[in-house]
């Protein structure tokens, strides 16, 4: 699946089949949708029938929402007609926004039994994962890890654990602008809600050295600085090619903004011709 999945890929709450053919068009290897897509999964199917090669991953499927019977169909059904461009990925979201949050670890665990039963192969889904539990699990139990808002030293480490072999996908943002305010200004609105408000990112970041400083004031700009690679085309680039030099295979680029389109078209320019 990292092969298929190429260097670089979009990530995007709300993808439209024109923005999944226009990315196509720029080399981009996949089209990562977010924001919990229904397990009926039609969003996924009707992006695959609008394009022809680039591979459409789950960025990601709460396994809080959607039970593992109803994805399982939905898997089956378009792989039988789109074989090797599906991506499944899965992820136990936050307490704070699921009522039923309960042992996350024995929950993934058991909806990954549930997909092993239902001929979900493990070569075909990747796991929302940030610390060394839930990473290490990804790479025993699916293709690999997708850690969402990341740096390049948490990528390393996430290497280190999982080893040689398991797909590192993390999504970093972008913001295709050169000054320093307006680009702070709307990553930190991105981030501020309701990423700082969520425990297992503000966790995760404390593993990674930031401190209550940091997470004070709606961010501040070490960690926003940190989160969203803002500015040239080559200085966004030099910023994505850290997680690949730290051991991704694949980069999940996030554009901010009124035109994300403009923004992948400057990063592809760099890395993709």
């Amino acid at each position: 699946m990292a092969n298929a999945l190429g260097k670089l890929g979009i990530w995007s709450g709300t993808v439209s089949p024109e923005l999944a053919v226009e990315v196509e068009k720029l080399g981009y290897g996949a089209v990562w949708v977010g924001s919990s897509p229904d397990g009926n999964l039609n969003v996924i199917e009707n992006l695959l029938d609008a394009t022809e090669r680039v591979v459409v991953a789950t960025g990601i499927v709460n396994v809080w929402k959607d039970d593992a019977a109803t994805v399982s169909a939905s898997y089956h059904r378009i792989v039988a007609r789109h074989p090797g461009r599906f991506l499944l990925g899965v992820g136990i979201g936050h307490p704070e926004a699921a009522k039923e949050y309960r042992k996350p670890y024995d929950k993934i665990v058991e909806y990954l039994d549930q997909l092993d039963e239902a001929g979900v192969p493990v070569a075909d889904r990747a796991l929302a994962a940030l610390g060394p539990k839930m990473l290490k699990l990804a790479g025993e139990r699916t293709a690999g890890a997708h850690p969402y808002l990341t740096t390049p030293e948490h990528t390393r480490r996430a290497r280190e654990l999982l080893g040689d072999g398991p797909l590192l996908a993390p999504e970093h943002k972008v913001v295709l602008d050169t000054d320093p305010a307006r680009a702070r200004a709307l990553g930190r609105e991105t981030i501020k809600f309701p990423y700082l408000k969520l425990s297992n990112y503000v966790s995760n970041w404390r593993r990674l050295g930031f401190t209550d400083e940091d997470f004070a004031d709606d961010g501040s700009d070490r960690l926003i600085d940190s989160m969203v690679a803002w500015g040239t085309p080559e200085s966004i680039a030099a910023r994505l090619n850290e997680h690949l030099e730290a051991g991704a295979d694949h980069v999940c680029v996030q554009a901010l903004g009124d035109d994300p389109l403009a923004a992948y078209r400057a990063v592809a320019s760099v890395l993709l011709t």
